[in-house]
């Protein structure tokens, strides 16, 4: 195995830390915690001293809002937690503003829904955005805009968010700041053997839901949102460090290679931003369903997609827009940018690639997706 030390993406330049609603509000505090927000921000300064870049993901906007109204629970609809969300919004960021503000450090907040990220030129604009602020030694915060999102355009949760800015920001390594000291073999509340697992190769099923949920009921996911994220950040080579949040300079001591939480190693090897867009932020308008021969020419032999290979499409994709692969029996293969629309896929399915022009009277591309616009999922 492996030595924490010798974890190259711990050294990574660029990297997203990710902290929790469950880090920032205890459910037994009053407010934002500020001590703890002192803690974490005193460690991003010493990475910022170090030559560190730092993107923060932070929840905390929706449980600072409901705390400063004295709301018991967390709310069940929509507008209740978009008004939740526009109090504690500003509650948020006075504080993170005062505790980097002490150390002679600027902020600025960044919010995003997904469909500022789904479109290809948005997307990049948000990222010259914050590659900006960086080079100028500003934090930019991230968070979802919950006061506007909606079910369509919402990331779902901040771990899903902070895996988008990974990938837009080419970060190399995500650290997740949560209630918990990692991923443990087992829910550690239900098993007395469960062990914490320092270094995960491979992000099994049966490991999900182990640890189970938080037990701050204003902390929005748990495990699962974690899990899944991760299991993203893997697809597109970059790497996960989990830790307990409220540890004593956790963040410090866990990047100089002491064997703090949970390291999840990625899959592969780091992949270009413009396939990550298509595979993890992008958002499907349709499907094409592929035979067998076009499932191992696209995954094993890294071959581009041919009318011959399709089957069938639905959707009302255009020619640019992120299309979903699957194979005949329905299994999620991958995404891609479609080179021809839904109806001319429909006509065109199953033919050669010389009878393109014949059935739509031209023939812009032999391929219906290139390999250089596809990523496969494993």
């Amino acid at each position: 195995m492996i030595a924490r030390k010798e974890e190259t993406s711990l050294k990574s330049k660029r990297l997203v830390i990710k902290v929790g609603s469950s880090v920032l509000t205890a459910s037994d505090e009053v407010g934002l915690n500020l001590e703890v927000l002192s803690s974490i921000a005193n460690q991003i300064s010493v990475l910022l001293e170090r030559g560190r870049e730092i993107v923060l993901v932070s929840s905390g906007a929706i449980a600072a809002g409901l705390k400063h109204l004295n709301v018991k629970k967390y709310p069940k609809t929509m507008p209740e937690r978009q008004g939740a969300a526009a109090v504690g919004q500003p509650i948020l960021m006075d504080a993170y503003s005062k505790v980097f503000n002490r150390l002679g450090l600027n902020i600025a907040q960044i919010l995003l829904t997904h469909s500022d990220l789904d479109e290809r030129k948005r997307f990049l604009n948000a990222c010259n955005t914050i590659d900006n602020l960086l080079h100028k030694k500003i934090i930019p915060i991230v968070n979802e805009n919950d006061t506007v999102s909606t079910e369509e355009i919402k990331f779902g949760d901040n771990d899903s968010l902070a895996t988008q800015v990974a990938q837009m920001t080419q970060s190399g390594l995500v650290v997740i700041l949560s209630d918990v000291e990692g991923m443990y073999s087992a829910n550690p509340n239900l098993d007395k053997n469960a062990k914490l697992l320092s270094r995960v190769e491979n992000v099994s099923e049966q490991l999900i839901d182990v640890t189970g949920k938080s037990n701050n009921q204003f902390s929005h996911g748990g495990m699962v949102t974690k899990i899944s994220a991760i299991k993203v950040l893997s697809q597109i080579g970059i790497s996960t460090l989990m830790l307990k949040g409220r540890n004593d300079s956790v963040i410090l001591r866990a990047l100089e290679g002491e064997d703090l939480g949970s390291f999840f190693v990625p899959k592969k090897k780091r992949i270009n931003a413009r396939k990550s867009w298509i595979g993890t932020t992008a958002k499907s308008r349709g499907w094409l369903k592929i035979d067998n021969g076009a499932v191992e020419a696209l995954l094993e032999r890294g071959r581009s997609l041919l009318p011959s290979g399709v089957i069938d499409a639905g959707g009302n994709f255009m020619f640019g827009d992120v299309v979903e692969l699957q194979s005949i029996e329905g299994k999620s293969l991958g995404k891609g940018l479609a080179n021809y629309n839904c109806n001319e896929v429909k006509l065109i399915a199953g033919k050669h690639t010389r009878e393109i022009h014949s059935i739509l009277g031209s023939k812009d591309y032999d391929e219906i997706i290139h390999r250089n616009n596809f990523l496969g999922f494993e």
